[in-house]
């Protein structure tokens, strides 16, 4: 005889976890307490470990151990934050689903307020950030240039200064885990969903421990993920490039013409070096605007999963 499936929950936590210990126990003690005063015992915590190298797996399963709410899904190696937190979306059960990162720069206490947020009739409500604060001003600029260079690029509305700290409606939750894009820009993919999304201000505290794993190279990695995956403004920007430059050019063979008809001698082989070398970079830049592009769609053409479960430990089974 077959046990019927466990009932979903109300509520469902997901947090994508990467060298995550120092912050984890104090994480784990906020969001369960503002998970259980808002829906009682009505919600699971899923935890995933997107390869960490410290002592964040076991500690995982100890929290695990001791409370049969939490899922600990281990991926097979170090995925990136997008990829583990869409893991964590595809494994959840509950009705609503809460995405917030383990380092507790945005806060669970905001929970309340979404969830009423949410009663009055949105599908997503998402933290949109007043401040950032211990992070470089380097890193609030170039966000900042990022977001607003976005916006003009796509034609879908991503709101600026937002991560992917938001609530999430059941339905909204389901045609996101329908998207099988391997490039993954998840706040964006969810204002390209639609229904009703509500923002909800806030002040970004800084990381309770740890270092964060977005490199310089790959925050240009996501970005450049982004921007292909909504736009292809930087397409025809490149055919306007090419067309100029090739208007250019024959606007110049038409004057060196002209001048060998009427028995002029056209002196600076440096003016001449310096036309082959900007041709030269633009085509260049377009071939690399291109193959952007096709790298992307070779990936997509390939059709690899997104992400590889090693196991998914609770208290009550372990797969």
């Amino acid at each position: 005889m077959i046990a019927p499936a466990a009932p979903a929950p109300r509520l469902s936590i997901v947090a994508p976890c990467y060298n995550e210990a120092a912050a984890l126990p104090e994480f784990y003690r906020q969001v369960t307490a503002t998970a259980r005063a808002e829906v009682g015992d009505d919600y699971e915590v899923v935890l995933v470990n997107d390869g960490s190298r410290d002592g964040t797996l076991a500690l995982l399963h100890r929290i695990a151990s001791a409370d049969r709410r939490v899922v600990v899904v281990n991926l097979s190696r170090n995925w990136g934050h997008q990829r583990a937190l869409s893991a964590g979306l595809q494994l959840c059960r509950g009705g609503r689903v809460l995405i917030i990162d383990a380092d507790l720069q945005d806060p669970p206490g905001l929970l309340p307020a979404m969830m009423r947020a949410m009663d009055a009739g949105a599908d997503v409500v998402f933290g949109k950030r007043r401040s950032r604060s211990g992070e470089s001003a380097f890193k609030r600029g170039s966000a900042a240039l990022f977001y607003r260079l976005l916006q003009r690029l796509t034609e879908v509305p991503i709101p600026t200064d937002t991560g992917d700290f938001r609530l999430m409606s059941r339905r909204a939750l389901d045609v996101l885990n329908a998207m099988p894009e391997q490039a993954r820009f998840i706040r964006g993919l969810v204002s390209w969903i639609g229904l009703r999304q509500v923002p909800l201000e806030y002040d970004r505290a800084p990381r309770l421990g740890g270092r964060s794993g977005y490199s310089l190279g790959r925050m240009l990695g996501f970005a450049f993920d982004a921007i292909t995956s909504f736009s292809v403004v930087p397409l025809r920007i490149a055919s306007f490039v090419g067309l100029a430059t090739s208007l250019v050019s024959l606007l110049m063979i038409g004057y060196t013409l002209a001048a060998w008809v009427l028995g002029r001698t056209i002196v600076g082989w440096t003016s001449l070096a310096a036309i082959v070398l900007t041709i030269g970079g633009v085509q260049l830049m377009v071939l690399g605007i291109l193959g952007e592009y096709v790298g992307r769609i070779y990936i997509e053409s390939k059709r690899r999963p997104l992400y590889v479960v090693s196991d998914i430990f609770r208290a009550d089974a372990t797969e």
